[in-house]
C-alpha cells in the first residue's frame, strides 16, 4: 500500500499509517515533507518505506519493526527503541538513538552531535548504531552500552571524524572510530584500544550489512584501521557528588 504525505499534519498521516498496518505488513510514504513520529512503536513484522525527509522522533520506542528512509533524516531518530531496523539512505540530525535499547540504525552518510547519548544494553539486548560518514560533538555522551561504529567516509573537506567532547560520560559499551581521529577530544575517563579479535568478528559482521544496504565496498571499508574507545570506570562523575 502506498500513502501519500505532502502538507498533511502528523497527527492525520500517523493515523493513517497506523490504520493501514493493521491489515497491511508493509506501507509505502511517499513526499514525506518533516511529519514527527513516523513508525514510533511499529512493532514486529511491520515495515514502513518512507521517501522524503520524515521529521523528528521518527522510529521512537520501535518495537521490533523496521523502517527504511529514502532520503536525509531529522533529530532523535531511534529515540528509545527496544527493538528492530532502522536504514536512513542520507544523513540525520542529533540526538541518533537517544537511549536505544536494542535494535540496529544503519545511516549511510553523516550525523549530527549525540548521537548514541545514554544508549543502553542488557544480556541479549545489545544495540548496534552504524554511521558511514562523520560525526559531531558528544559522540556516546553518558553512554552505558551497546555499540557505536563511526566509518568516516566520503569525508571531501577532510573533517575530523568526531567532534569534541566524544564520549563524555561514557561508563559503558563501545565506539569504534574507522581511521585517524583526534585523540584529544576524547574524554580523559576513556581507553582508546586496538580492537581485539571479538572486535574485529562483530565488526565485520555490521560493517558488512552497511555495505549490503548501502552498495559501499566493504574490503576497502576494512583496510582502514579501527579504533576502539571504552570506559575506564563505571561512575565518571563520581567525584562530583562525594562530599569533601
Amino acid at each position: 500500500m502506498t500513502l501519500m504525505a505532502g502538507k498533511r499534519s502528523f497527527r492525520d498521516l500517523n493515523a493513517e499509517i497506523r490504520a493501514a498496518l493493521e491489515t497491511e505488513n508493509c506501507v509505502r510514504v511517499e513526499n514525506v515533507n518533516g511529519q514527527r513520529y513516523m513508525g514510533a512503536g511499529l512493532s514486529k513484522g511491520k515495515r514502513l518505506e518512507i521517501y522524503g525527509t520524515p521529521g523528528n522522533d521518527m522510529a521512537a520506542y520501535l518495537d521490533g519493526g523496521a523502517l527504511e528512509v529514502f532520503g536525509n533524516g531529522q533529530e532523535a531518530i531511534g529515540n528509545t527503541m527496544g527493538g528492530g531496523s532502522v536504514t536512513v539512505h542520507g544523513h540525520v540530525g542529533d540526538t541518533l538513538g537517544y537511549a536505544m535499547r536494542d535494535g540496529e540504525i544503519f545511516v549511510e552518510k553523516r550525523a549530527g552531535s549525540r548521537a548514541g547519548i545514554h544508549m543502553k544494553e542488557f544480556e541479549a539486548m545489545q544495540p548496534v548504531v552504524v554511521i558511514g560518514g562523520i560525526v559531531g560533538a558528544f559522540l556516546g555522551e553518558y553512554m552505558a552500552g551497546g555499540t557505536l561504529i563511526v566509518l568516516g567516509l566520503e569525508n571531501e573537506y577532510d573533517q575530523p571524524v568526531v567532534g569534541a567532547h566524544c564520549a563524555t560520560g561514557m561508563h559503558g559499551g563501545r565506539i569504534f572510530i574507522r581511521g585517524a581521529f583526534p585523540t584529544e577530544n576524547v574524554s580523559e575517563h576513556i581507553s582508546v584500544l586496538e580492537p581485539n579479535e571479538k572486535d574485529r568478528a562483530d565488526l565485520e559482521r555490521h560493517v558488512r550489512v552497511y555495505c549490503e544496504r548501502f552498495g559501499k565496498d566493504f574490503d576497502a571499508i576494512m583496510r582502514e584501521p579501527f579504533h576502539k574507545l571504552v570506559p575506564t570506570t563505571s561512575r565518571p562523575y563520581a567525584n562530583l557528588y562525594t562530599p569533601n
